[in-house]
């Protein structure tokens, strides 16, 4: 029989399904899209992608990055990988327990996807200076924090800046993709500061946490998470006599458990282990990996629709829901066009003769603020920082300076000011904008703006 002739076997393209968004037109594209291989490339030697997070969520969140195009990527984490992370964080291994969480994740997508380059940092989000988050085109959230979420998107917020017709600047919105799972539930939203709403302008989709009567966990606990927060909320301050609990410090969580245990057992009462006392102060939200993927897709796909314009972004808020059958649901959030966070910011009229210590103590004790322990910066400036000491000591000759001198005489701009703020009972820390109007300067007439108003 005559060997028939077998045509050579074409290679499929690694990015043959990417090619067929960013190559092409669609009906759904945006109106900024330009299809072609330069788009594809530039977005994979160009756009910077920084992950908060590098737990469950995070962990799909780089691998579908990664495989998604993008080739430089920073993945931020301050956790070790623990034995309890291994069931559902698939780039863990069990000689990984105890190593930082953002390395070994970083090494492992690295290992496994070609010619992309993962920059790990192990360190606090709030430890980072503002400048170094200016460096990234999006951030894409994997957190299970209400606090983190709310720093990450006050330092976003921070870049906005608006016009004269309080319209955002295009070129200043910094884009977020958060992502957010909670058992079989789940969700994905857009948010482009000053467009779309910020995670501030929507707090009330979050329920509060959980919090027990004193005299629940003092006289009659029922369970073992009353024996846990007895630990945590009566006990240390008992024997500490003042000393800041630090749910991030394995010391002080571990005394927390053991607590935990012997009032377990004075009690009669089962079920306190170290992972629930985890669950119970830090308020760790329990995750399946089915329902990360699935969330972790759809933040990867909004990413790439964001840069490329491949298509028209998610409007806003999308809900998934796997728990009995499936169901998601879009829902568009509007902005509040008040919103201390993404908004023009708070209108103050100041003296020329304020100085940059006066102004700091009027943000303590302005009603809308109440910002303690405030840096202050102006566009590129520093005019002020809280801490390290070290930057604390060198800006420390400005506090005696007019604020109007150290803003270069201008009549008026906005400024951004980071500290904590009271909120529910609780110090968190946070950052907003502030309109400053110097009266007296030329051109701007009396406002009768009152500092408290």
């Amino acid at each position: 029989m005559a060997d028939l002739d077998v045509p050579p076997q074409v290679p499929q393209s690694k990015t043959r399904d990417l090619d067929k968004l960013l190559l092409r037109h669609g009906n759904l594209v945006d109106p900024g899209f330009f299809p072609g291989p330069d788009l594809r490339d530039d977005i994979r030697d160009y756009v910077r992608i920084l992950v908060v997070g590098a737990g469950g969520l995070g962990c799909e969140l780089l691998k579908d990055l990664a495989l998604s195009g993008f080739r430089n990527l920073d993945v931020i984490d301050m956790d070790r990988i623990e034995v309890t992370n291994l069931n559902r964080q698939f780039l863990f291994r069990l000689e990984d327990v105890g190593k930082p969480k953002a390395e070994v994740a970083a090494k492992r997508v690295m290992e496994r996807v070609s010619g992309v380059e993962i920059v790990p940092h192990f360190s606090r989000i709030e430890d980072k200076e503002i400048e170094f988050y200016s460096d990234f085109n999006i951030i894409a959230l994997g957190l299970d924090s209400i606090e983190a979420r709310k720093y990450i998107n006050g330092v976003a917020c921070g870049f906005l800046e608006y016009n004269e017709d309080d319209t955002p600047k295009r070129e200043t919105i910094k884009p977020m993709v958060d992502g957010g799972t909670e058992g079989f539930k789940g969700h994905a939203r857009v948010i482009l500061p000053g467009v779309t709403p910020c995670f501030e302008c929507t707090i009330y989709l979050f329920p509060p946490q959980v919090k027990f009567p004193l005299c629940t966990l003092a006289e009659t606990p029922r369970n073992a998470a009353h024996c846990i927060e007895y630990a945590h909320l009566i006990q240390w301050e008992a024997v500490h006599h003042g000393k800041t609990f630090d749910p991030d410090e394995p010391e002080h969580m571990k005394w927390v458990y053991d607590e935990a245990i012997r009032r377990a057992e004075l009690f009669g009462i089962p079920g306190v282990t170290y992972s629930l006392t985890q669950g119970v102060v830090k308020n760790i939200i329990p995750a399946i990996a089915s329902t990360n993927a699935i969330i972790s897709a759809a933040c990867a796909l909004e990413t790439l629709k964001i840069v490329s314009a491949c298509s028209k972004t998610l409007v806003n808020y999308l809900t998934y829901n796997g728990g009995e059958g499936l169901y998601t649901e879009v829902t568009k959030f509007e902005r509040d066009t008040d919103c201390l966070v993404c908004g023009p910011g708070i209108l103050i009229e100041l003296d020329t003769s304020v100085t940059l210590s006066k102004f700091i103590e009027m943000l303590e004790d302005h009603p809308k603020l109440l910002l303690s322990k405030a840096s202050v910066k102006h566009g590129e400036n520093t005019l002020y920082m809280q801490a390290p000491p070290v930057l604390e000591e060198f800006h420390r000759p400005k506090l005696s300076k007019p604020l109007y001198d150290l803003m270069g005489r201008v009549q008026k701009d906005t400024i951004h000011v980071f500290g904590t703020a009271l909120k529910n009972n609780e110090k968190e820390s946070c950052s907003t904008k502030v309109r400053v109007v110097f009266k007296g300067a030329d051109g701007v007439a009396d406002m009768d703006t009152a500092i408290g108003a």
